[in-house]
């Protein structure tokens, strides 16, 4: 499975002060990622996945938000620095699942 889409990276609160950012998935997209993989039973019930933003691509685990019911994706400092991202900032972002 692949989703492409647009996301505002924002700052996790509870680690404000370390910048943790991510993104969030869409809420269908989401949704599909939860049945596709069964609620994953690994850490945190992270996902793995490939991911591409600009020139940058990596692969990351992704991470459900009870709160919000989306999966949160973090972006690493060396692809905000590499793509001149900061939190606020809209990115383009592809996500494929691997391993699941």
């Amino acid at each position: 499975m692949k989703v492409v889409f647009d996301a505002e990276l924002w700052i996790w609160d509870a680690r404000r002060a370390d910048s943790w950012t991510f993104v969030s998935l869409p809420v269908e997209e989401s949704e599909e990622i939860h049945d596709l993989t069964g609620g994953s039973r690994r850490g945190f019930g992270s996902v793995r996945v490939r991911v591409t933003i600009g020139v940058s691509s990596w692969k990351t685990s992704i991470f459900p938000d009870k709160g919000s019911g989306r999966y949160a994706l973090p972006i690493k400092r060396a692809v905000r620095r590499a793509e001149g991202l900061d939190a606020g900032d809209v990115a383009s972002v592809t996500v494929e699942l691997v391993d699941f």
